[in-house]
């Protein structure tokens, strides 16, 4: 089935309630024959059913106006980050050639350094008519297997990876977050990440987009973003842990939510305290996944215990909670592996397959990358990245679970431990060093401290960019 099928479905229930806000307001009914006259605009501009559709555009009412109308056409939307630069770009478009460009019109000016931009035979520019006069197009069928979403991510070779999402996957993930999320209709969920809004869409749930730029959620204004609460009432919000930091810094209360759910990067302690300080009366649930695999395990605040926050201290690791009953979850060589209806089987081409794929049990296993364990009590612990593990002569070091310790110290924006010259180091975002830190990390054997900015990833502006850490130590 058609994942726009069910979309439309929910927008004629839904009918003339909100489905996305931002500075404009588009209900159900005006979204669904916003799609629908998109998808006539792709097909008189030549689109045909498996064509693959290049979008770049900001969350935005247009964003998902352009992606369901790909779906409904029969199409196959393509997201990259264009932020990643041109080689990126032209890696990514040569392993799946779109044959239609959407954008807005900022987008477009990225035609001027990407031959490969310039190659994409039709062009769309997003306006604020969407679809203009176009006739509505009728929803095309289309299989479970059949691709509908391409996003990419980069395995150990740093070459990217198609992510190929089915329409059966797409409808598999939306269940799981639907019944996690618990989404209900006329819920209004400040949402700022992307695909949380198509799960919202098929609940019938409301959503806020955040009145931020998304491209950098660790230095968004957050003052913007508490008036849409506050004017909203919004009960429900899904943020990354970068983007939640920023709204906590202005120290103001947001006491209309019932639900947070933040994920995309570790989520330590210290921020779902902080989280609860401000938002007395919600349920703040740490969301633990992957690109391939979204969700992978959850747990709510409430459910961590003095014990287990005191493991965490004590060097065992971060715990993400049970994982979620559709996904199938083991830890193989200290490595955690899943398997499931909404965990990627395989790459586009098969290209990454030999990193991340194996087959057991008669099924498709997918490699995280992320080492872990389980406790006694079934839940699990998230080590760090397989990729991380320092063996040296002092013993291994998990260098995630130094870092979770150094997260219960309030003043350390963030940490990161690597091995330089043999030597384990420690780096810290602060002003200085927390008065009891040695002594606290004693079971890490730390050689050296050092005070630093240290480099984020550039989606969630959240995961510590190891590379550019290290560069900067080894050139220093």
């Amino acid at each position: 089935m058609n994942i726009a099928a069910v979309l439309s479905e929910r927008a004629r229930e839904m009918g003339a309630a909100p489905a996305i806000c931002q500075r404009t307001q588009l209900s159900f009914s005006e979204l669904e024959s916003a799609v629908a006259r998109f998808a006539g605009l792709l097909w008189e501009q030549g689109a045909r059913p498996g064509d693959a559709a290049l979008i770049i555009c900001p969350m935005s009412p247009a964003l998902y106006t352009a992606l369901i109308g790909c779906f409904r056409a029969g199409m196959i939307a393509i997201f990259l980050d264009p932020s990643a630069g041109r080689e990126h770009i032209e890696q990514c478009l040569e392993l799946m050639p779109p044959r239609v460009f959407i954008g807005s019109p900022k987008a477009h000016l990225l035609r001027f350094v990407s031959p490969a931009l310039r190659k994409i035979p039709r062009k769309i520019v997003l306006g604020k008519n969407l679809g203009g006069t176009a006739r509505p197009l009728p929803i095309e069928s289309a299989t479970p297997s059949q691709a509908a979403m391409i996003t990419f991510t980069s395995g150990s070779t740093g070459q990217p990876k198609a992510v190929a999402r089915t329409h059966a996957f797409l409808l598999a993930q939306h269940a799981v977050l639907a019944r996690a999320l618990v989404l209900t209709p006329g819920q209004c969920d400040l949402t700022a990440l992307p695909i949380f809004v198509l799960a919202n869409l098929a609940s019938g749930v409301t959503s806020i987009l955040p009145d931020a730029d998304l491209r950098k959620p660790g230095a968004i204004e957050p003052e913007p973003v508490l008036q849409q609460i506050e004017r909203w009432k919004i009960t429900s919000a899904v943020g990354s842990p970068a983007f939640f930091e920023r709204l906590l810094e202005p120290g103001e209360n947001m006491p209309s939510l019932q639900k947070i759910f933040t994920g995309g990067a570790p989520v330590f302690p210290g921020l779902l305290d902080r989280l609860a300080e401000r938002s007395p009366h919600a349920a703040i649930t740490a969301v633990y996944g992957s690109t391939e695999a979204e969700p992978i395990a959850e747990i709510e605040r409430r459910e961590i215990h003095p014990a287990d926050v005191e493991r965490m201290r004590n060097g065992e690791g971060l715990l993400t909670g049970f994982p979620v009953r559709e996904i199938a979850c083991q830890v193989l060589q200290n490595e955690i592996v899943v398997s499931g209806d909404h965990v990627l089987k395989g790459y586009l081409h098969g290209r990454g397959d030999e990193e991340t794929k194996f087959a057991m049990d008669g099924r498709i296993w997918h490699r995280t990358g992320d080492l872990g364990k389980f406790d006694e009590h079934g839940r699990l612990w998230l080590l760090g990245r397989v990729s991380a593990r320092i063996e040296d002569a002092l013993g291994t070091l998990y260098p995630f679970t130094v870092e979770c310790a150094v997260s219960m110290f309030p003043s350390v924006r963030r940490s990161a431990v690597l091995s330089v010259n043999g030597a384990r180091l420690l780096a810290l975002d602060a002003d200085t060093i927390p008065k009891g830190l040695p002594e606290a990390l004693s079971w890490a054997s730390i050689s050296r401290l050092q005070l630093c900015r240290i480099p984020v990833d550039r989606r969630h502006n959240a995961k510590v960019d190891y590379p550019a850490l290290r560069k900067m130590f080894q050139s220093s």
